[in-house]
């Protein structure tokens, strides 16, 4: 779906790699850094960074100045699902020092902007434009609502994207899994149900355990459309934190190419 994605909007083509990089300070651990240098058709060079455990984004930066300063400028993101998929620049600031004859990448900090532009692909329609800057920032908002209350509860921090579905596709959604796979009591005598995208949600579950400005989103089946079309977006949202941590500070790294 990712390359499938590219191709279409002419991505893949766009950039070549200079060269590339692998952080040192675990090696093959799936938090490993890497680094690319990226040239444009224009001959203008910047830096990508990926990492094996979130391979729905990548964030760039400036090719470093004369005194090695690089500056963080957005995290791009594509990712696909059964339903299309949803592409977006989310402008970032920050700054650090990559040092490529030392092999020392160190970043002070990184914070999110907005979201500058995106696409989305959902079924047979394609939205481009406003119209998917406005959709795609209004998901985000609920995405980060949604993992606002999800870092409020008390649970094991998840390991990768299978372990947080696995944990929280029943808490959310108990009404569209089989009986086995529903959480125990999240059904009570009097409960009241409401039926939207054709299945009947119970809005005194809704009440019992979500935070209020969450109830009218379950309710419309608008959270289940977010995490049927956007699984990654929202453990990426989850996973921020450690995002930061894992690129601010020191970070070691050899040349692979």
């Amino acid at each position: 779906m990712e390359k499938a994605g590219q191709i279409l909007d002419g991505t893949a083509f766009e950039e070549k790699i200079i060269a590339s990089y692998k952080s040192l300070n675990k090696v093959g651990a799936v938090s490993d850094i890497n680094i690319f240098i990226v040239e444009n058709k224009n001959s203008e060079q910047s830096l990508i960074f990926t990492v094996k455990k979130y391979p729905m984004m990548k964030i760039r930066a400036s090719f470093p100045n004369e005194d090695g300063i690089i500056y963080i400028s957005s995290l791009e993101y594509l990712a696909g699902s059964t339903h299309g998929w949803n592409e977006y620049t989310l402008d970032l600031i920050g700054t650090g020092i990559l040092d490529l004859e030392n092999s020392i990448l160190d970043i002070e900090e990184i914070e999110t902007v907005q979201i500058s532009k995106g696409k989305i692909h959902r079924y047979d329609t394609r939205i481009t434009g406003n119209d998917a800057l406005t959709a795609l920032r209004n998901r985000r908002d609920r995405i980060l609502a949604l993992v606002d209350w999800i870092n409020l509860t008390n649970i094991p921090a998840a390991q990768n994207l299978n372990d947080f579905e696995k944990y929280w596709k029943p808490v959310l959604f108990p009404e569209i899994l089989k009986k086995k796979n529903k959480p125990e009591g999240w059904e009570q005598a009097g409960d009241i149900y409401q039926k939207a995208e054709s299945i009947k949600w119970n809005i005194s579950y809704t009440e019992r355990v979500f935070s209020e400005e969450l109830w009218p989103v379950r309710n419309s089946g608008t959270m289940l459309r977010d995490w049927e079309e956007a699984l990654s977006w929202i453990y990426l949202e989850y996973e921020w934190e450690n995002i930061i941590a894992l690129f601010c500070g020191k970070t070691i790294f050899e040349n692979i190419k």
